[in-house]
């Protein structure tokens, strides 16, 4: 894993702005389309909200196909909807090639079947969906997407998406599986927050299980996953009990 130490989150938000942008020119250069899943909450929206306002000419938005990591069981108006927020902060501002979104309308298995079937349309020919990028978040918990601690998700290995019922906060999110993130040709984790930096120390430096702490399952297979964190999520890094994550700091 490589790992970024930005100072604040607005320096995070301009890294991950830059990342999205050069990793959709090598992608459309090389394949003629980028094919990104978007993550929620506030972090990402600092990005997107860069890449409407300093983007707009740098990237060839007509070959951008946007899909989502998950999503609520909410309409897309949805105050909570991560599908809204990417809308306002990106995709109502910019001429994207596609937008396939989660339907949190719907029944949560049905939404989650539905949209397995539109992944395996897009990517007609590959056994197992192979994004160009993949932006996660990470919770004070240690999930990312909505793959939360010791929920049945986490075994998932022939479902492309599945309803994942979260019961401890009382709800069920759709979500992609470990098997696609782990797909991906680039897995980008935009952390910020103090809050933050127990989970962050526990995924890249712990020994704690894996269900306890979703993240630490994301593995690539290709390439490595890249961190960009705020100097707040970082402070807690390097004061455990060694470098049991195998990360590496990059400048």
């Amino acid at each position: 894993m490589t790992l970024r130490v930005l100072e604040d989150p607005a320096r995070l938000a301009a890294a991950a702005a830059r990342e999205f942008a050069a990793r959709a020119a090598r992608a459309i250069r090389e394949r003629g389309r980028f094919a990104v899943a978007l993550a929620g909450g506030s972090t990402p929206r600092a990005a997107y909200e860069l890449l409407a306002r300093d983007y707009a000419d740098g990237v060839d938005w007509g070959r951008v196909h946007f899909f989502f990591g998950d999503e609520r069981p909410v309409p897309p108006d949805h105050a909570d909807s991560n599908h809204r927020m990417a809308r306002e902060a990106l995709l109502s501002r910019v001429p994207a090639g596609s937008v396939h979104r989660m339907r949190g309308e719907l029944a949560p298995e049905e939404a989650a079947r539905r949209y397995e079937e539109e992944l395996r349309s897009f990517f007609a020919g590959e056994e197992v969906p192979r994004f160009d990028l993949i932006l996660l978040g990470l919770g004070e918990d240690g999930h990312t997407a909505s793959l939360f601690p010791h929920t049945r998700a986490l075994g998932e290995t022939e479902r492309l998406v599945v309803a994942n019922p979260v019961e401890r906060l009382g709800t069920v999110r759709i979500t992609l599986t470990p098997p696609v993130i782990n797909a991906a040709r680039a897995v980008v984790f935009l952390v910020a927050g103090g809050g933050k930096a127990d989970a962050l120390r526990e995924v890249l430096e712990g020994s704690a299980d894996p269900r306890q702490y979703p993240a630490k399952l994301i593995r690539p297979g290709d390439g490595e996953p890249l961190w960009l964190v705020d100097r707040a999520a970082a402070a807690s890094l390097g004061k455990g009990p060694g470098r049991t994550g195998g990360w590496r700091e990059s400048s």
